[in-house]
């Protein structure tokens, strides 16, 4: 196993996440999907001389961006996105794309049930001989409840995945495992041989050891399964603005001009905020040190 880390919770440079992630010991990036933002050839040569490697991407499902959407155009349109950020992470050197398949925060459907399975799973297969074109591998993700009503536990996404193809694999992560799954180590069990990435951050979704997760039974499972993927960390740290807060000077005051509207709502609905250069740094910290204790 390795230890890989996403970058949409903190708008910045991407010279700076590489570099911040090198400096602290990780071995990867699972980079945002945003396919036309980055140069790959640029970022390709940082990671490279960080001595860091891209592990893969994963999908940002803001705005219209839906596999399952009612309107044919829209799910077209997701289609290509998803299709382009596959391309990004062979571009990159990527092993994997998690795919969260419709949009994050919509906890409403749009048709009945047989009309958005066909519908998610008839634009999943499109991704899916795009990325065996590509040799990127799709990891489908479930979310809780509160960010999405469609796949929220492990057995719906092994479902979805045994639908699209054989090879086609899932994603968990430990803070939605927390909340949706009767016994958080019995799905894992239950997605050996499928499970293609897992995402980690403790129950509060602060860092690693920062809350109530055991993670020597998290990552021991983890082994008795025989997974050898990446340890994609995902931390988003939820704001306190009372006096009770734990970690005065953890939010920036000032603007962050990297951010869009839409990336800072994304982050908000989120539970979080822009948060300080020190303070971000400290939960990246603090997590790589708790994972390295069992791996």
């Amino acid at each position: 196993m390795r230890v890989s880390m996403h970058n949409w919770m903190r708008a910045e440079p991407i010279e700076v996440t590489i570099a911040r992630l090198a400096k602290c010991g990780y071995d990867a990036i699972e980079i945002s999907g945003e396919p036309e933002k980055y140069d790959t050839k640029h970022v390709r040569k940082l990671l490279t001389d960080h001595g860091l490697t891209c592990w893969g991407s994963v999908t940002l499902m803001l705005g219209d961006r839906d596999l399952l959407a009612m309107d044919e155009k829209k799910r077209a349109m997701s289609v290509k996105y998803v299709k382009d950020t596959i391309t990004m992470v062979k571009e990159l050197g990527g092993e994997e794309i998690t795919i969260v398949p419709s949009t994050v925060g919509k906890i409403a459907a749009q048709g009945n049930p047989d009309e958005e399975w066909s519908w998610a799973v008839a634009s999943l297969k499109q991704c899916y001989e795009h990325g065996k074109k590509e040799g990127v591998k799709l990891a489908l993700e479930p979310l809780n409840r509160f960010e999405t009503y469609f796949l929220n536990r492990h057995d719906q996404a092994l479902a979805l995945a045994n639908a699209v193809g054989p090879d086609c694999g899932i994603c968990l992560d430990t803070f939605h495992l927390n909340i949706e799954e009767k016994d958080m180590l019995g799905a894992i069990r239950a997605a050996k041989g499928k499970l293609v990435d897992f995402h980690v951050a403790d129950n509060n979704r602060l860092a690693c050891g920062m809350g109530a997760l055991d993670w020597g039974k998290i990552i021991g499972t983890l082994k008795e399964i025989g997974y050898n993927g990446a340890l994609t960390v995902e931390f988003v740290a939820p704001v306190d603005r009372t006096p009770a807060n734990p970690f005065p000077g953890s939010l920036e005051t000032g603007e962050n001009s990297e951010l869009t509207p839409e990336q800072l709502k994304f982050i908000q609905d989120h539970g979080s905020s822009t948060l300080t250069n020190e303070f971000y740094t400290s939960l990246v910290d603090t997590t790589i040190k708790t994972l390295r204790k069992y791996m």
